[in-house]
C-alpha cells in the first residue's frame, strides 16, 4: 500500500513542477488529435484539378491553358494549373476539414500522404478513350495503388490500413464522357444514350468496388452538372439564345440517376460503405439561372474569354491573347467557357461539406469526416 501511495505522490509532484499543469494532458491531446486525424483522397477532372496536367507530356490544352494568366489570380497570385480565378472545390473541403489545400499528385517533392492527395486530371474521363493523354479514372486509380504501397512503407501496413479506412474520397467524373459522346453523336437516339450511360457508370462502379477493396469506405461524389449551360456549349449552339443545350443536360441527369442507383446498391452490398451525393446539377444550375439570388451579377457569361458568352479562348497560349477578362470575377459564377469562379466554388463547397440532405445525401461530407 505505501508503494501506491508514494507513486500516487511521485505523479502529483511531477504534475506540479510544471509552470502549465494542463501539460500533463499534452500527450493525451496529441494522441486525440491524431485519431481525429484524416485524409482526403480526390479523384477527378478539370473541376477538381490542381494543376496535376501541367506535368504530363503532350498534355491537353485545357491543362495548359490554366497555367497561363489570369488563372489563379484571385487567391494564389499566380497561376496553379486550376481551371478558375482561385480555389476550386477541393481546396475549400480540404481547409474544412482541417488539413492543407492538396497539392497535385504529380508534383515533384515531399508529401504528406496521411493528409490525402488529389489525382484529379482536367479533361479526364471514366472512358480510357475520352481525351487521351489525360489522367483518365483508372489511371488515377493506379496512382492511388502506387500511393498505398509508399503509405505501408512509412506507416507500417497496421496503420496504413488504419489511415485509408478511416479517409475520404471525393470524386467528379464523368462530365468529359457525355461532352466526348455528345460531340460524336448530337443525333443519338434515347437507347443510344441510355447504353452509353450503363457503360460510363458501370465502369465507373467497377472502380468504386475496387477503391473500396483498397480500403475506402466514405465515397463522396459531386454528380455530374448542366452540361448544356456552360458557356462553352452555349456558343457552339447560338439557337438556343440564353437558354440552354437539352441534349447534353438530359445525358447528365440520366448519369445522375444511375450514379445513384448505383452508390444505394454498392451501400447494402458492401459492408461499412458510406456515401455523399452533392447535386451538383441543380446546385450550379440554380445559380445560372438565378445569379443575383446567390450574390452574382452575371450567370451565364464567363468572366474571361472571347465570342459569344465568352466561351473559349481564356488564358490561350497561341501568340492571339485577345480574350475579355472581367474586372470582378467574385460577380460571376463562370470564369471560364467550363469552370465555375473561386465564389462559386466556395458556395458549392459549403453545399457539399454541410448541405442539407435534400442536396447532400444521405450523408454530407462533414458528417463523413466525423464518422469512425
Amino acid at each position: 500500500m505505501a508503494t501506491v501511495v508514494s507513486f500516487v505522490l511521485c505523479v502529483i509532484s511531477f504534475c506540479a513542477s510544471f509552470k502549465n499543469p494542463s501539460s500533463c494532458n499534452y500527450y493525451d491531446q496529441s494522441k486525440l488529435e491524431a485519431a481525429n486525424h484524416k485524409a482526403l483522397f480526390v479523384f477527378g477532372d478539370s473541376l477538381f484539378d490542381p494543376g496535376n496536367n501541367q506535368y504530363l507530356n503532350g498534355t491537353t490544352d485545357e491543362g495548359t491553358s490554366a497555367t497561363s494568366w489570369p488563372y489563379g489570380q484571385t487567391f494564389f497570385n499566380r497561376p496553379t494549373g486550376r481551371l478558375s480565378d482561385g480555389r476550386i472545390v477541393p481546396d475549400f473541403i480540404a481547409q474544412f476539414a482541417k488539413l492543407p489545400i492538396l497539392p497535385p499528385y504529380l508534383e515533384s517533392g515531399d508529401h504528406r500522404l496521411t493528409d490525402g492527395a488529389n489525382f484529379a486530371s482536367a479533361g479526364a474521363g471514366v472512358l480510357a478513350g475520352t481525351h487521351p493523354g489525360t489522367i483518365h479514372i483508372r489511371m488515377q486509380l493506379e496512382y492511388f495503388k502506387n500511393l498505398k504501397m509508399s503509405l505501408r512503407q512509412q506507416l507500417g501496413d497496421a496503420e496504413a490500413e488504419k489511415t485509408l479506412r478511416r479517409a475520404v474520397y471525393l470524386f467528379s467524373i464523368g462530365g468529359n464522357d457525355y461532352f466526348s459522346f455528345y460531340s460524336s453523336n448530337p443525333d443519338a437516339n434515347e437507347s443510344d444514350q441510355r447504353a452509353y450511360v450503363e457503360m460510363v457508370t458501370g465502369n465507373l462502379t467497377v472502380v468504386l468496388k475496387e477503391v473500396y477493396n483498397l480500403g475506402a469506405r466514405k465515397i463522396a461524389f459531386q454528380n455530374a452538372g448542366p452540361l448544356g449551360s456552360v458557356p462553352v456549349m452555349k456558343s457552339m449552339h447560338p439557337e438556343v439564345g440564353s437558354g440552354c443545350a437539352e441534349e447534353p443536360s438530359a445525358l447528365a441527369r440520366l448519369h445522375n440517376d444511375y450514379l445513384a442507383i448505383s452508390l444505394k446498391n454498392l451501400e447494402s452490398q458492401l459492408p461499412g460503405f458510406k456515401y455523399a451525393i452533392f447535386d451538383y446539377y441543380n446546385s450550379l444550375g440554380d445559380r445560372v439561372n438565378d445569379p443575383s439570388k446567390y450574390g452574382f451579377k452575371e450567370g451565364k457569361v464567363a468572366c474571361c474569354g472571347s465570342g459569344t458568352f465568352r466561351g473559349t479562348g481564356c488564358g490561350r497560349r497561341d501568340g492571339n491573347e485577345t480574350y475579355e477578362l472581367c474586372s470582378k470575377p467574385s460577380e460571376y459564377v463562370w470564369f471560364d467557357g467550363a469552370h465555375t469562379t473561386e465564389m462559386a466554388n466556395r458556395q458549392l463547397a459549403e453545399l457539399l461539406w454541410s448541405g442539407a440532405p435534400s442536396i447532400t445525401g444521405p450523408y454530407n461530407m462533414e458528417q463523413l469526416f466525423g464518422l469512425s
